[in-house]
């Protein structure tokens, strides 16, 4: 794609107008670093842009300090006080959703996951955001927590012009097909190789 001009256009009957403003669905997968951190720079656009964000962070820690995390409300917090920008929501383990981490069997963990899920669907059935991340939300789906096919379903069906990134390892294949956008990160060399742990500024 040179210059960002596709190669081909298809016979669908759209203009370029109604095909450019088409709902994505993206996928940020594989075992290289920075899957994350593409999702919230596509979602800083996104905000930049008016859309409204919705994070939900499935497997992270709840006690953990993400920096996007504190940028984000910054930023919701900025909307809320200026209107620049738009509103933004973060949702992670351990603020009262459904799937938070407890302990417990791992049944327990997979209900919670599932009801998580169930109402991230509900809100893209009902448009109540423009822009979604669900972060390393391919490992319930990895684990069999939440139905793939169903996921799929939901995400083909979602009305509007809701955008939805999915991040995490080893994203099945039903989703990787159904996705607009498939990027797999790949680890060339990282400094845990080296013995070294992750630090401030870049893992957090």
């Amino acid at each position: 794609m040179p210059k960002g001009v596709p190669e081909q256009v298809p016979d669908d009957g759209l203009t370029t107008r109604q095909r450019r403003n088409q709902p994505v669905l993206a996928v940020h997968t594989g075992p290289g670093k920075g899957k994350s951190t593409a999702a919230f720079g596509m979602a800083l656009r996104a905000w930049n842009q008016g859309f409204d964000v919705a994070v939900f962070q499935f497997v992270k820690s709840a006690k953990w300090k993400v920096g996007e995390e504190a940028a984000f409300r910054e930023l919701g917090r900025l909307h809320g006080e200026t209107g620049v920008g738009a509103p933004v929501q973060w949702h992670k383990m351990g603020e009262g959703w459904s799937w938070t981490r407890k302990q417990g069997s791992e049944t327990d963990h997979a209900a919670a996951a599932l009801g998580g899920w169930q109402e991230i669907a509900r809100r893209l059935r009902a448009e109540e955001h423009r822009f979604y991340v669900l972060d390393e939300f391919t490992y319930p789906l990895k684990w069999g927590w939440v139905d793939v096919a169903e996921v799929v379903d939901t995400l083909r069906a979602r009305p509007g012009h809701q955008h939805v990134v999915i991040t995490g390892r080893d994203a099945p294949p039903e989703l990787v097909e159904a996705a607009d956008l498939v990027t797999e990160m790949t680890k060339v060399r990282h400094p845990m190789d080296a013995g070294r742990k992750g630090q401030r500024g870049i893992e957090w």
